[in-house]
């Protein structure tokens, strides 16, 4: 989808991706990056590519980066969507880059949005203007005309090749990737350097990302999904609403992400931001790698393996609050250490699967209770009467340990028992790089209105099963029974 700036490309490009991608604003020069997604609204599933508006100069600093995306973009499409403003009507810019859509000799249909009712329909008339054979008025903000503009784009696209499990085919799901950090510590850079590809836009300008964008990518035979967010900066200094929902996009991305890489600029240290990204993640119970990243500036106090474990141990103690997050220094700029990145992520995915039996899991918690059992709270003292794994969710591609304990009272677990207790676990299996939950079920109180023991043995329950008072009165079974007389 190619246009200038503020026709509704991105309107059009959440509404054919079904659900809201891209940050869509009155404030021209928003998109930047070249986004993709699935449109599945036809008889079966092909790709849409978002691009940022060309011309107007309405952001110097990213002009030419913006139209270099672009021209990536029309040279790997297979059909051209030209989007133009129906209420603005014909530009001088509309007909530059319709000759730009001519020069491509590619399939290419003119739609002309913005048309909201029908009284707007002679308004598509002024683009006829252009000469392009193929042109459709439709509305992204009210759905007007999208699935014949869906219709029309299947007939021009290449027929679709499936496999021979068939169109139906349900292939292992990718693992995603959200790759997060506050302004310019380098995720954009990182994100390229991955791909060996300028696929992001990189810039010294705070920022300069302003989308979530999700990036498929194959590495030896396994697949991932990388999404690359924008800088998240406190509330209070943002500068416009645009950014304002650039952070909600990079929050929204943290949730449903299988794991997060958390990117810290190691020349800088873990600053106050840094922290309060990594809470995030924590609350959200996600799986994490902290990466030091620009390595490259600092790797002169690292040369050595103890300068090197003496800096990591220093970054490590400010993240105290998730130690069971992996972390490493890695260099965005020269590439060093990605391949360790990428195992690291594949071990937190191997790990995730191991299950702990209820009878190992028993003896376990047993024993670290004995050795250390709980303090006393409000007079009692917690009591660990069961514990058990249950089965791991279905669907979850990283699946998060989870334990659930009977317990005496579920509110006598303080946080440094539960800290204890999550080491412990971790001596029988690592997870690394995984949060693990544990689920307190505290014993159902008895009931003594009901309470029905002793009474078998003539006990009333109404006294708390004790026998009734009084005297008891003595019985002679063996003479009550009647005697069976001898010869008949």
């Amino acid at each position: 989808m190619v246009g200038r700036p503020n026709v509704g490309k991105s309107a059009l490009f959440n509404r054919l991706a079904g659900r809201k991608i891209s940050i869509v604003h009155d404030m021209p020069g928003v998109t930047r990056d070249r986004i993709t997604s699935q449109c599945k609204l036809g008889n079966y599933p092909f790709e849409i590519i978002d691009t940022g508006g060309i011309g107007a100069n309405v952001d110097a600093s990213f002009t030419e980066q913006v139209r270099a995306e672009v021209e990536i973009a029309l040279g790997s499409a297979d059909v051209l969507l030209f989007v133009v403003d129906g209420q603005d009507g014909l530009t001088p810019l509309d007909q530059e880059l319709a000759r730009l859509m001519r020069r491509t000799a590619k399939p290419l249909l003119l739609a002309i949005n913005k048309i909201d009712v029908d009284q707007h329909g002679p308004r598509a008339a002024e683009f006829s203007q252009l000469g392009f054979s193929e042109s459709i008025a439709i509305s992204a903000e009210h759905n007007r005309g999208i699935l014949p503009l869906v219709a029309w784009l299947e007939r021009m696209l290449p027929a679709p090749i499936f496999d021979e499990a068939g169109p139906g085919s349900d292939p292992a799901s990718p693992i995603k990737i959200a790759i997060v950090g506050r302004p310019n510590v380098g995720k954009s850079s990182l994100t390229n350097a991955i791909l060996n590809d300028d696929r992001t836009l990189v810039s010294p300008i705070s920022g300069t990302t302003r989308d979530a964008i999700d990036i498929p990518y194959e590495r030896h035979g396994q697949h991932y999904v990388l999404i690359d967010t924008a800088g998240i900066r406190p509330r209070g200094k943002v500068d416009n609403s645009v950014e304002v929902f650039s952070v909600m996009r990079s929050e929204t991305s943290i949730r449903r992400a299988d794991i997060c890489c958390l990117v810290i600029d190691a020349e800088q240290g873990v600053t106050a931001q840094d922290k309060r990204i990594a809470g995030m993640i924590q609350e959200e119970n996600k799986p994490c790698i902290v990466a030091f990243n620009k390595w490259d500036l600092i790797k002169d106090r690292t040369d050595s393996k103890e300068e090197l474990k003496e800096v990591l141990d220093g970054l490590r103690e400010e993240l105290f609050f998730i130690p069971y997050a992996p972390s490493m220094l890695v260099s965005a700029k020269t590439g060093a250490e990605l391949t360790r990145l990428f195992k690291t992520i594949e071990r937190i995915r191997s790990e995730s699967q191991f299950r702990i039996g209820t009878g190992v899991l028993n003896r376990l918690l047993a024993e670290a209770v004995a050795l250390h059992p709980p303090a006393m709270k409000s007079g009692k003292r917690l009591k660990v009467l069961f514990g058990t794994q249950p089965d791991r969710p279905h669907g979850k591609v990283i699946p998060i340990p989870e334990f659930v304990l009977f317990v005496n009272d579920d509110g006598l677990l303080d946080q440094s028992y539960h800290r204890y207790l999550d080491s412990k676990l971790r001596e029988k299996a690592p997870y690394t790089g995984l949060p693990i939950l544990l689920h307190l079920r505290a014993r159902a109180a008895r009931d003594k209105s009901n309470d029905t023991r002793g009474q078998k043995f003539g006990r009333n329950p109404e006294t708390g099963g004790r026998p009734p008072s009084g005297p008891r009165k003595r019985t002679n079974k063996k003479a009550d029974k009647p005697r069976r007389r001898l010869g008949g």
